[in-house]
């Protein structure tokens, strides 16, 4: 028989093929020579021919028949037969097939073997195709070759045994006795398979964590030395010690840190060390302050790092330019922790330094950061405001970098954070109207700038802000809101917003008053139902009620926090820092214009949040929640919406139900809070869902559907639910139950999250008793 061809000529011959059925034709001829000679037991050519199938298998053709002639190789006694054989084992065998059993004997035998590069092999074999039955047989061998002199030996030994715990947790049990002697190595390579390993066992079997806690120290040592250690050619990767052990050593203490106290205290200084003397010009640099970054985000200790930098001014000092200097990295991951630790680093001491860097950040930020962005720097203002000019100087910042992607709870927090500020009205709507004419795109922006232009358009006129900028007229102001409402990108509740501070002016402009007629009428046909029915309002209000024109549109008054009930957005769940949001009385001047009105004004019930599409319904203003007013201006103006504030009798109070977990799948968390009527016959429930997200991808296009008898459904407060617990949304559920039956619901939930559809649904029976 001819000799067969070198692996050399094989690829010479496959690479010059002009077309794809050249090279099937070549392959296929080499394959069935191939098949031949191992019919024929040609044992001389055996390794040639295997390593020919190995090149042909990785080229995507069908090589599963030469599965037995790997074993016979590994059987020689020739180390190149062993190495080809381990390595077409590791190719084309898995645990999958029965065939991969077989080989158990041999890789037991050879890992007896006197050289140590057939031990090797045998345990690098071991660790790639290992099944749970090959694992338990053969673990007792491997905790031998832990022990062995060798550091060869040993490294490989102890990567195999993570692949073999990973696949059987309980054989850890095993490998926990010689773990402490392989963080006493002074091999590099050793010290990063140990880590590695008890990596993961604590992974797998967590229960083993407080074992691991008490070589904390150890671990620690073993960094310490590491950044301290002067440079070493074997291990420096641009300038870093050996950058792939850091990065074990750290993750593993992170691991060990969650949850435990004492741990964390421990490796306080260690991190602070290095996030300090890491250089972060290089990507080996940029991975170990990364890894930093996410175990000093991770562990819990009352006094971690990660609190102490909000108490110690020390700590602040030394980590707060690494953390910044992570906000211009290349790497979106490092870009986004850093993110998050420098919020984390605000306090009143270093708030101006930080805001200017975060809004620096914010104007450069991934879209998938800006709304997070913009409610956190709009938290820290409120909260650490040294003086109420710069907390609204930041607030138009913040409104101007956040453009399109600031959320709506921040535009209705924005305006009552103005409405506080009765010394700077006029600075404040000078720059907010500066700031609209330069780019009416960002509605956002132009809500807060209208809603202030029609509040305290009198002081913009009358030169009352800056003294260095040319004096403002009112057909410029007018002007601009014009080209707001002929602009083809801005949305119906910014038109509305529009609409509303037009009737405004009407009262501050008594010259324009026909001006704004005109332009009010216009937008009596839109097509947006919202702007159609408020123009329309104000028409009439125009013709029939002139006279109380003045008083129904004056200036609204300041709302003080001490005195009126606040609701709250929520930074992230992790954070106790609140952000007020505005509520209006039902008392003082609506009680006032009521009289006026010829009405009594009721006693009302609290009122659920309403959506966005419904903020301008409150002509006196465009804060969220209608006020009395509001209401019954529309009873006056024939409008035929039901009254929004209903009299509540004097019943005995409701019966206080207990809140409902009712799905926590795939990051999304939802409960339910149940509110009854103590005198209620139809036995009515409102259940109000409140929805939030813990991944670190937004959930959008949310959408929850329910079945259950006498079931009336409100619209949701939104579609997009934002990450990391940064917020919710919430949708109101009644549910009708005379019969006082044990209530089961039916749900269905959809939304996407990451690029992936989600869908999901199942039954809820396990209501609260007085629910029914």
């Amino acid at each position: 028989m001819p000799i067969p061809m070198r692996l050399k000529e094989l690829i010479r011959l496959i690479r010059s093929c002009k077309t794809a059925a050249e090279e099937r034709a070549a392959v296929n001829k080499e394959c069935a020579l191939i098949r031949t000679t191992f019919k024929e037991e040609d044992n001389e050519f055996r390794c040639r021919n295997v390593a020919k199938l190995l090149y042909i298998h990785m080229l995507g053709y069908p090589a599963h028949f030469g599965q037995l002639e790997c074993l016979k190789l590994i059987a020689s006694n020739r180390f190149m037969d062993k190495r080809i054989g381990y390595l077409g084992a590791m190719l084309l065998l898995d645990e999958r097939q029965d065939v991969h059993i077989l080989i158990t004997n041999s890789l037991k035998n050879d890992m007896n073997n006197s050289t140590q590069f057939i031990v090797g092999l045998a345990l690098c074999t071991l660790g790639s195709i290992c099944s749970p039955e090959m694992s338990r047989d053969l673990a007792n061998e491997v905790e031998k070759l832990l022990k062995s002199a060798n550091a060869y030996i040993k490294k490989k030994a102890a990567l195999c045994a993570t692949r073999m715990v990973h696949k059987v947790p309980e054989l850890s049990e095993i490998f926990i006795p010689v773990t402490r002697s392989l963080l006493n190595e002074k091999n590099h390579g050793v010290l990063l398979t140990a880590v590695a390993l008890i990596t993961e066992i604590c992974t797998v079997k967590p229960d083993t964590m407080p074992h691991f806690r008490r070589w904390t120290p150890q671990l620690i040592r073993l960094l310490k030395n590491l950044i301290m250690a002067g440079y070493a050619p074997d291990h420096d990767v641009s300038g870093i010690s050996d950058p792939f052990l850091q990065i074990r050593i750290l993750n593993l203490l992170r691991l060990l840190g969650k949850e435990d106290q004492e741990c964390s205290e421990a490796m306080n200084d260690i991190l602070a060390q290095v996030a300090t003397n890491t250089e972060s010009s290089h990507n080996a640099g940029n991975a170990v302050l990364y890894q930093t970054v996410q175990c000093i985000m991770d562990i819990k200790a009352e006094s971690g790092l990660r609190k102490t930098i909000s108490i110690d001014s020390t700590a602040v000092q030394r980590h707060r330019n690494t953390i910044i200097d992570c906000l211009k990295d290349h790497d979106i991951s490092i870009r986004k922790r850093a993110m998050e630790l420098s919020f984390a680093l605000i306090n009143g001491s270093n708030v101006k330094s930080m805001i200017k860097e975060l809004l620096d950040f914010l104007n450069r930020a991934d879209q998938e950061f800006k709304s997070f962005v913009t409610l956190r720097i709009f938290q820290a203002a409120i909260k650490y405001a040294p003086d109420k000019k710069w907390q609204l100087d930041t607030i138009l910042q913040m409104l101007k970098g956040g453009g399109s992607y600031v959320n709506d709870e921040v535009v209705a927090s924005s305006i009552h954070a103005i409405g506080e500020a009765r010394d700077l009205y006029a600075y404040i709507t000078q720059q907010l109207y500066l700031a609209l004419f330069a780019d009416i795109s960002k509605q956002p922006l132009a809500q807060v700038a209208i809603w202030s232009i029609g509040e305290y358009g009198d002081l913009l006129v009358a030169g009352a802000g800056e003294d260095d900028l040319p004096k403002i007229s009112e057909g410029e102001v007018l002007d601009l809101l014009q080209s707001v409402l002929n602009d083809t990108v801005t949305s119906f509740i910014t038109r509305a917003f529009t609409i509303n501070a037009l009737m405004k002016l009407s009262t501050r402009y008594p010259k324009s008053a026909g001006r704004i007629k005109e332009i009010v009428a216009r937008y009596a046909n839109s097509v947006d139902l919202e702007v159609q029915q408020r123009s329309v309002e104000y028409l009439a209000l125009f013709k029939n009620y002139d006279s109380l024109r003045p008083g129904l549109l004056e200036r609204m008054p300041c709302i003080n926090r001490g005195e009126k009930t606040e609701s709250t957005v929520t930074a992230d769940a992790t954070s106790n820092d609140t952000i007020p949001i505005a509520t209006v009385s039902t008392g003082g001047q609506a009680s006032d214009l009521l009289d006026l009105l010829g009405d009594s004004l009721p006693s009302t019930q609290p009122l659920q949040p309403q959506n966005n599409s419904t903020t301008t319904s409150d002509i006196l203003g465009g804060i969220s929640n209608p006020s009395v007013g509001g209401n019954a201006l529309l009873d006056l103006l024939g409008s035929t919406e039901d009254s929004l504030l209903q009299p509540i009798s004097s019943n005995p109070s409701p019966p206080q139900i207990a809140p409902l977990n009712v799905y926590e799948k795939h990051g999304l968390k939802i409960d339910f809070n149940f509110e009854k009527a103590a005198n209620n016959p139809n036995n009515v429930v409102q259940m109000i869902l409140s929805a939030t997200n813990s991944t670190s991808f937004p959930l959008t296009d949310f959408v929850f559907q329910a079945a259950v008898p006498r079931l009336q459904i409100l619209a949701p407060s939104g579609a997009v639910i934002p990450p990391n617990n940064s917020g919710s949304i919430t949708q109101v559920l009644k549910v009708s139950n005379p019969n006082k039956q044990n209530i089961r619901m039916r749900i269905k939930i959809s939304f996407n999250v990451n690029g992936n559809t989600v869908q999901d649904q199942g039954e809820i029976n396990n209501f609260p008793a007085e629910c029914n």
